[in-house]
């Protein structure tokens, strides 16, 4: 079965993608399947999207509608706690704190963090980590969140500003990184958890509900389209590429 590199880019919109000048993303959508056109959950907001990411339900169910974490009213296996009943070895790599929550204790055999507040251009970093990590131990499965975009770029600076096109510019680069050295070993999924508009989001706005979504590798077809996806879908894709169970309380459809 296929190992799996995950990359969230916190709040890439679609038209931030397409317009950030980098050339690597016409590569991005020739070798995946993918959509511009994904949904995400509300409320738009960090920590409650990527806990619908990785347990595949929405925030109705799992409880957080907010940043702050808070536990669970009825227990429910994330991707990450199905990698390890697997036996499977997962990685993280991140840069904004609260983000430590979609990990239940002891799922992770590595992890490293780095505020996005205590270095410019974290992600840069954060993708060295990942790199280095993944050269010397060939983890089953790697979560690579990059911040800036949505730290620097959005909320710095505003959606579709130069900066916030520039951070996405930045991002892209350490996906092509990451796609030239291991898209043979592993399958790369490459998505955002909620877009922005001004200076903010969290809205049902179009502009922060709207997300790109991309899956490269030998179980998806080049340049396919989905149609009617969300981010729900991503954890039971993934689990089907790598071969493991499914929770089954889970909303998601795999797109595998």
């Amino acid at each position: 079965m296929e190992k799996v590199i995950l990359i969230s880019i916190d709040g890439m919109r679609p038209d931030g993608f397409l317009n950030c000048g980098n050339p690597f993303i016409n590569d991005i959508m020739a070798n995946s399947t993918y959509t511009l056109k994904g949904r995400t959950m509300f409320p738009s907001v960090t920590l409650p999207c990527h806990l619908s990411l990785f347990h595949s339900v929405p925030p109705e169910r799992h409880g957080i509608t907010t940043n702050t974490y808070i536990p669970f009213a009825r227990p429910l296996n994330g991707l990450f706690e199905q990698l390890k009943l697997a036996g499977k070895t997962s990685a993280m790599f991140y840069g904004w704190e609260p983000l430590r929550d979609v990990a239940r204790p002891l799922s992770l055999k590595y992890s490293a963090y780095i505020s996005a507040l205590a270095e410019e251009h974290v992600d840069d970093r954060l993708t060295d980590l990942a790199i280095d990590r993944i050269n010397k131990t060939k983890p089953d499965f790697v979560f690579l969140y990059m911040v800036d975009t949505d730290e620097h770029g959005g909320h710095g600076h505003g959606w579709m500003s130069e900066e916030y096109l520039n951070c996405i510019n930045r991002a892209i680069n350490n996906v092509k990184r990451v796609y030239e050295l291991f898209h043979d070993e592993y399958t790369i999924v490459v998505t955002a958890d909620h877009g922005g508009h001004d200076r903010s989001h969290g809205t049902t706005m179009d502009e922060d509900m709207t997300i790109p979504m991309f899956y490269i590798g030998p179980r998806f077809e080049k340049g396919k389209v989905l149609e009617n996806t969300t981010i729900l879908d991503i954890a039971p894709t993934i689990c089907d590429v790598m071969g493991v169970l499914r929770a089954p309380e889970w909303e998601g459809v795999s797109r595998a």
